[in-house]
């Protein structure tokens, strides 16, 4: 289905992200990888970038047009994603970071894509939000600001493009066990109204149904993939 695809994957070494890259290239795609740390699975075209900077981003994306002539998929899944402290402690340094590497990295490389992508009848963008983009807990204020702006920047670029043949959608996960799985509680699959805690396989499964290339529908749009959990009421 993707054997004449060239997939972008940010944040592919490792969790989720790896997971989406190894599924695409399982479906015979060419998989671009960008982080920090070489990734676990190493069967990708991987490139060392930092997504708080530009100027790494852009240099990236000039390498892949020169070597593939453009990309057809972009998966925006790199994030800072375990940074949490009280808010009278999160510095604005700090706040800063996690912003440019979510919110800004992800619109860089959106950018980036829309630049190269020429004279194509098929695209897509997928950004890996988070259900912390409207409920949330303590002490996760940079984190969920940056994934809250995520969705509205899906919103804004589907819109933008909305005379390309590029799609913009967003998935927001819930909670999604990637390593440890046989450790979870019975507690913690039975608070899923699904029944069970998330796999990674569930965000891989869509990110291959969005990026179908009949699939230009769906627009604009943000998949909560979270088992039920934002549509039960609890009250402690």
């Amino acid at each position: 289905m993707y054997s004449d695809k060239v997939v972008i994957v940010t944040g592919a070494s490792r969790g989720i992200g790896n997971a989406i890259a190894r599924a695409y290239r399982e479906q015979g795609a060419t998989v671009i990888g960008f982080d920090l740390e070489e990734p676990v699975s190493p069967d990708m075209d991987f490139h060392g970038v930092d997504l708080g900077k530009p100027e790494m981003i852009e240099a990236a994306f000039d390498r892949i047009v020169r070597q593939y002539g453009s990309a057809h998929i972009l998966i925006n899944n790199g994030a800072i994603s375990r940074f949490n402290k009280p808010v009278v402690e999160l510095t604005a340094a700090e706040f800063s970071r996690v912003i440019d590497v979510n919110l800004n990295g992800s619109f860089n490389c959106a950018r980036a894509f829309i630049r190269q992508h020429k004279d194509k009848h098929y695209g897509r963008i997928i950004n890996i939000a988070s259900t912390r983009w409207h409920q949330n807990e303590p002490g996760w204020e940079a984190y969920g600001a940056s994934k809250g702006g995520l969705v509205s920047l899906t919103n804004t670029l589907a819109m933008s493009l909305a005379e390309t043949p590029i799609t913009v959608n967003a998935i927001s996960p819930g909670w999604i066990q990637v390593e440890h799985y046989d450790q979870l509680t019975g507690q913690d699959h039975r608070q899923h109204p699904s029944g069970r805690v998330g796999k990674p396989r569930d965000i891989v499964n869509t990110c291959l149904f969005l990026t179908h290339v009949e699939n230009d529908f769906i627009n604009g749009t943000n998949i909560v993939v979270d088992g039920g959990m934002t549509k039960k009421m609890i009250y402690q």
